[in-house]
């Protein structure tokens, strides 16, 4: 397909690639959300470890995201995004396939660090990659479909983790990243960063977001607008289970199935966001909105009686929906910064805001030593919230931006 055609068309080679690779890093990233019960259970921890546990084990992986975040987006910017698109998937599904032999709850944490190094690379990578190879006009209805199609991974997960050991599914995410390696061996690199590589601009230099001051300030904005997602996934939706009891809930809430409604809720949100920008003209009022639905949906999570695991399930559906805003923000990331810098900015921003969730998990646990579980949800809420509004208030409108520019 010609560049020509390429930026009138939607579908392309690289869009659908990039989806079906944002669908196995989803599978991959959610999986342990999904089996951390019953996978725990089965090294024989107890019930109040397999909470503990598996706090610590996601920490390990929202680190090694952050650590990979960094890394992956330099390569992009200085060797090409595709680069990042190969190496990224060999990482992770190789940790996944070694995932599925631990016999310890610390070898299961050294395998979702690594996991998380190479999970960093897929989003960022083909994001920048979509958005550089398709007109400005349709960017944000791109990056889009990427992620709402991608996003429905978590819930292709949540069934095959109801149908194989918890092992297996880690085997079957490690099979599919490898599986998927061949058709990335028709995607194509980016004119706009073939372009940079001709000019003398440095590139993918990470401390250039902290050596300008109206840069870091973009870049710090860009993260804290992220936050709401993982305080949502990563507190109220992986520990749901244990909510539901602070509730007075019998019946049993699998966090797994909790993750499963969810991202499909988060995948719809995420298809449609971008076509609510492209009603608004505007990357910010379409953001506005769906932090509404958040906020709503967080004042269901805890004012309603919820009396039944039913109920449950609905507003964390009604969340996951809310939060669907992952792929304008990541698209925002990207629009902010020049070619030079776009690939470490669309790759580090998201993973900086998955690195942040231990942060959150601390203040979360140092709130609990002052009040109640419940009541330590909604302050954590309450500060992540205004501190991604702000960071919203403040920022650039980037809609239909031109990215042919790079940073100096």
């Amino acid at each position: 397909m010609s560049s020509a055609a390429l930026k009138n068309s939607l579908w392309s080679v690289p869009l659908v690639v990039a989806a079906l690779g944002y669908f196995v890093d989803i599978y991959d990233l959610l999986l342990f959300g999904i089996v951390r019960v019953q996978s725990l259970q089965s090294l024989h921890l107890s019930e109040a470890q397999v909470t503990t546990e598996g706090m610590r084990i996601i920490s390990y992986q929202m680190y090694g995201l952050l650590l990979g975040g960094i890394l992956w987006g330099v390569l992009g910017d200085k060797k090409g995004r595709l680069s990042v698109l190969f190496g990224s998937i060999v990482l992770y599904s190789v940790a996944n396939i070694f995932n599925g032999f631990v016999q310890t709850s610390d070898a299961y944490a050294w395998c979702r660090f690594i996991a998380g190094i190479g999970l960093a690379g897929e989003l960022g990578a083909g994001i920048t990659l979509v958005s550089e190879l398709v007109s400005k006009e349709q960017r944000g209805i791109a990056t889009s479909l990427v992620a709402g199609i991608g996003l429905s991974g978590a819930v292709v997960a949540y069934f095959i983790s109801q149908s194989f050991d918890w092992r297996i599914c880690y085997f079957i995410g490690g099979g599919l990243g490898l599986s998927l390696l061949f058709l990335r061996i028709r995607v194509y690199e980016s004119g706009l960063y073939k372009k940079t590589q001709e000019s003398t601009a440095v590139k993918g230099n990470f401390f250039m977001f902290f050596n300008n001051a109206h840069r870091f300030k973009t870049y710090m904005k860009a993260i804290l607008i992220g936050l709401p997602t993982w305080y949502v996934i990563g507190i109220l939706i992986s520990f749901s289970n244990v909510f539901a009891k602070q509730m007075g809930i019998e019946e049993v809430v699998q966090p797994g199935k909790a993750i499963m409604y969810a991202y499909a809720a988060i995948s719809i949100g995420d298809m449609l966001i971008g076509f609510v920008s492209q009603y608004f003209k505007s990357r910010k009022k379409a953001m506005w909105l769906f932090y509404a639905i958040t906020v709503f949906a967080m004042l269901l999570f805890f004012a309603l009686p919820i009396q039944h695991a039913s109920g449950m399930y609905a507003v964390c559906a009604l969340l996951g929906f809310g939060t669907g805003f992952w792929a304008i923000f990541v698209t925002m990331a990207a629009e902010q910064f020049g070619t030079n810098l776009r690939a470490t900015a669309a790759t580090t921003i998201p993973n900086m805001v998955r690195g942040s969730l231990p942060l959150m998990l601390l203040l979360f646990s140092f709130l609990q030593q002052h009040t109640n579980y419940f009541n330590a949800a909604i302050f954590t809420g309450v500060i992540v919230m205004l501190l991604s509004a702000t960071a919203l208030y403040f920022m650039k409108e980037t809609f239909a931006r031109d990215l042919d520019f790079i940073e100096v």
